[in-house]
């Protein structure tokens, strides 16, 4: 199931964009009803990009997922196979 997000890259980089401009993080967690780790893991993650490349990292982090888990099935699969035919004795 995909995780649903309450705020879009733009409102990130906006808090982020508020943080540099002297708000603290307590204040914006306040604010936007988030904790300030929240707030200190956007910053880590988010820091010094614009709205359309946190946009693209996030994307690019979805793909990766996805691809991760094509990899472990597809490990997985071959596994089973590799033990089917050990059991059948065609294994060389």
């Amino acid at each position: 199931m995909a995780q649903r997000r309450k705020f879009t890259d733009e409102q990130i980089v906006g808090v982020i964009k508020q943080l540099e401009a002297g708000r603290t993080a307590a204040e914006m967690a306040r604010e936007i009803g988030v904790s300030t780790y929240t707030i200190y893991s956007w910053k880590a993650k988010f820091g010094g990009l614009e709205p359309n490349e946190a946009t693209k990292l996030r994307h690019l982090e979805d793909e990766n997922g996805r691809l991760k888990k094509l990899v472990a099935e597809l490990a997985l699969d071959k596994e089973m196979l590799k033990a089917l035919l050990i059991k059948n004795g065609l294994s060389s």
